[in-house]
């Protein structure tokens, strides 16, 4: 059972593990000791079980969770220990995964700042993972709390070790080369829209953080997720003209997939859409004009491709969707090219 310099873990009856572990460091005469704390939570077996796991890649969508997607995930780790990272909330997912696949352990760990996440038993914890999953929540809070720290450091060397790793809603927005941070946000305003995005792309609240994963298949490409249920068409344009105009990077390109919804990507580029619908292959066609602080995005032209569920399509080939078709942004609107369907 792993313990953490000499604070014990709580091994429940039913071989679920939780700890809450409380961490002065030194202490001064004049300053109060800092706390860290963490939480973790597992159910299975309390030793870990070295397992040969498969590179994949399950983007999530968000709303209700797909059971194939986490059967996928479950399949490539070997049957071993499947761990769900948060920065909030509780062990909820622990008594779903266990009740679609056999492994040797289903845990959460949630890291809730920055002092947590450099602490030792973290790190080991995510070393130690056959397959890694990134709850939904608030992206700020993986920013703000994990990079920079041995969490993103670990996140991306189990990625090179080849295990698979998911992530829905917020969890998605951070599996990208770029990520939508949400640091603009207040708590009371609602999400980000893409009036709202499109009237201003370099606006405080169209915040953009490069290189918080590294997976090599997402290299120049930014996701977003609750597409079609929460109209992220426009935000999703918004960020690539950002990101092509702050690169000059004619290759940026964007992922928007639907609420119970999932690519499962392969280590080869070959992708499955899976759910209920569909997802959304976007690139600026060729390039967005420049962006003036304070104005709307104008004379910018993006091709898309929809892939529905079912189908498959080739992420390094940026191939081939189900229907094709254009989008015009003028002085911040949205116009259908003469090619187009429906938005969406």
């Amino acid at each position: 059972m792993p313990r953490v310099n000499s604070f014990p873990i709580l091994l429940l009856a039913a071989a679920s593990l939780i700890a809450t572990l409380t961490i002065p460091t030194a202490a001064t005469a004049r300053k109060p000791p800092e706390i860290k704390h963490f939480q973790y939570f597992r159910s299975g077996s309390p030793q870990d079980l070295a397992t040969t796991a498969r590179t994949g890649f399950a983007l999530m969508g968000g709303g209700k969770d797909l059971d194939e997607a986490f059967r996928w995930m479950c399949n490539r780790s070997g049957g071993g220990d499947f761990l769900v990272l948060r920065a909030t909330g509780d062990d909820a997912y622990n008594p779903y995964i266990q009740s679609l696949c056999r492994q040797n352990s289903v845990a959460t760990l949630v890291v809730p700042s920055r002092e947590a996440a450099k602490d030792p038993f973290v790190a080991k914890t995510i070393a130690h993972a056959e397959a890694i999953f990134i709850a939904g929540g608030d992206q700020a809070n993986y920013i703000r709390f994990w990079m920079g720290t041995p969490v993103q450091a670990e996140i991306n060397k189990a990625i090179q070790r080849g295990v698979p790793v998911g992530g829905t809603s917020a969890g998605l927005a951070v599996m990208g080369e770029w990520a939508y941070s949400a640091e603009g946000d207040k708590p009371d305003e609602p999400n980000l829209d893409g009036k709202t995005a499109l009237a201003d792309p370099l606006g405080p609240r169209v915040t953009l953080v490069p290189g918080f994963l590294d997976i090599p298949l997402l290299k120049d490409t930014i996701t977003d997720s609750h597409f079609v249920k929460r109209d992220r068409m426009g935000r999703l344009l918004a960020f690539l003209a950002q990101i092509q105009n702050s690169r000059r990077d004619l290759n940026v390109r964007g992922l928007g997939i639907d609420e119970r919804t999932a690519v499962l990507l392969d280590s080869d580029g070959k992708a499955a859409v899976v759910g209920r619908g569909a997802v959304y292959l976007v690139r600026p066609s060729p390039a967005v004009a420049e962006i003036v602080p304070g104005k709307p995005l104008d004379n910018a032209k993006f091709e898309i491709q929809k892939v529905d569920s079912g189908r498959s399509f080739d992420l390094s080939r940026w191939c081939c969707g189900s229907t094709t078709y254009t989008l015009m942004v003028e002085d911040g609107g949205l116009r259908a090219g003469k090619d187009a369907q429906p938005v969406y």
